[in-house]
C-alpha cells in the first residue's frame, strides 16, 4: 500500500476484508462451510458466492469488463437467495476459485481504471447509477467488511475461532474461562439493566 495514492489505499483495504473472509472458511468440514446458522440462513460458503457476484456486477459489469462465464444467479429469472447458498452440485472449491478468479479480473479492473473512471450500476436505480470507480471501490470495501463481520459471527458458532485476521486475532488474549466469566458479566449487567432475573 502506498498511503500517498488513494487508489492504493482503498484497494488495500477491500484486498484485506476480501482475506478476512477468505480464512474464515479455512479447517472447516464441507457440512460446516455450508450450514446455515441463522434463521435468515446465513452460512459461510454463502457469503463467499455472494461477494463473487457483487463484484462482478459491481466492477465487470459497471465498468464494461465482462467476466466469463455468466453467473447464473445473478439473471433476474434466479431463484430468491440463489446467491446466498452453495447448491449440492456447486463445490466448495468451485465456490472458493470462482471467487478468487473474480477478485483477480476485479483487480485487473482496478488497475486499468483511474478513480474518477466513469461506469454505470445496471441494478441502481436510475437517478444513480452513474457512478466511479473511487464510489464503487468505497462500496465494495463496506459490502465485503459487512459480511466478513458476518462471517466472523458465524464462524464462532460453528467452532469458537474468533479473530481478524489468521495473523493478528485484535481481540484480548483470554483463556476459555476469561471469555466465560467476561459473557457471564454481560449477561449479569443485561438483566440488572433490563430487570430480568
Amino acid at each position: 500500500m502506498h498511503p500517498s495514492d488513494p487508489k492504493s489505499v482503498l484497494h488495500h483495504y477491500l484486498t484485506s476484508a476480501r482475506e478476512a473472509l477468505m480464512w474464515k472458511l479455512d479447517g472447516l468440514s464441507e457440512y460446516d462451510v455450508r450450514r446455515p446458522l441463522t434463521p435468515t440462513g446465513t452460512n459461510l460458503l454463502g457469503l463467499l458466492k455472494h461477494l463473487a457476484g457483487c463484484e462482478v456486477g459491481y466492477f465487470a459489469l459497471t465498468f464494461d469488463r465482462p467476466f466469463e462465464p455468466n453467473l447464473p444467479w445473478l439473471s433476474e429469472d434466479a431463484e430468491d437467495n440463489a446467491d446466498m447458498w452453495a447448491t449440492a452440485e456447486e463445490s466448495r472449491d468451485d465456490i472458493v476459485g470462482l471467487y478468487r478468479r473474480v477478485c483477480d479480473h476485479s483487480d485487473r479492473v482496478i488497475a486499468e481504471l483511474d478513480l474518477d473512471s466513469p461506469g454505470v450500476v445496471p441494478h441502481w436505480p436510475d437517478d444513480r447509477a452513474r457512478t466511479t470507480l473511487h464510489a464503487v471501490l468505497v462500496h465494495m470495501i463496506a459490502e465485503t467488511q459487512r459480511h466478513a463481520g458476518h462471517a466472523d459471527i458465524v464462524r464462532e458458532l460453528v467452532d469458537g475461532s474468533v479473530g481478524l485476521r489468521r495473523e493478528h486475532a485484535n481481540l484480548p488474549h483470554g483463556d476459555a474461562a476469561w471469555w466465560r466469566n467476561y459473557h457471564d458479566k454481560l449477561e449479569r449487567i443485561a438483566r440488572e439493566v433490563s430487570g430480568h432475573h
